[in-house]
């Protein structure tokens, strides 16, 4: 197995687009005239980004196949809700983080498993 594929680029990509989320959001969050400073939605956005990162945090030094479905399937939900709420927002910095989010998550889908059986002849 070459070891470029056992790296986690794709959770890495993740990490980065769930923060770049987070910066927006805080940015929209506390700055005037952004139509959503002080609001709750933006607030919700933030943590939900916050927890995305942690995901991938979660995600990067799992080998086993069962964990690694749970946390994607909780990140892939957590991104499509965290972009729809950028989108309500219309702050489109956040869709776009959630979009780069989710090349990450297709990059880790290619990361292989450590438990491959070894074939017998």
């Amino acid at each position: 197995m070459p070891s470029s594929q056992s790296k986690p680029l794709g959770a890495i990509v993740l990490l980065l687009a769930a923060l770049v989320g987070a910066a927006v959001a805080g940015y929209a969050y506390v700055t005037p005239l952004t139509g959503v400073n002080g609001s709750l939605g933006a607030l919700v956005v933030i943590f939900a980004c916050l927890a995305l990162a942690l995901m991938a945090l979660i995600l990067m030094p799992l080998k086993h196949r069962g964990g690694r479905i749970f946390w994607r399937l909780l990140a892939l939900v957590g991104l499509i809700g965290t972009g729809f709420a950028g989108l309500l927002l219309h702050q489109w910095g956040i869709a776009a983080a959630m979009v780069l989010g989710l090349i990450g998550l297709i990059l880790d889908l290619r990361r292989p498993t450590a438990n491959r059986r070894v074939a017998h002849a």
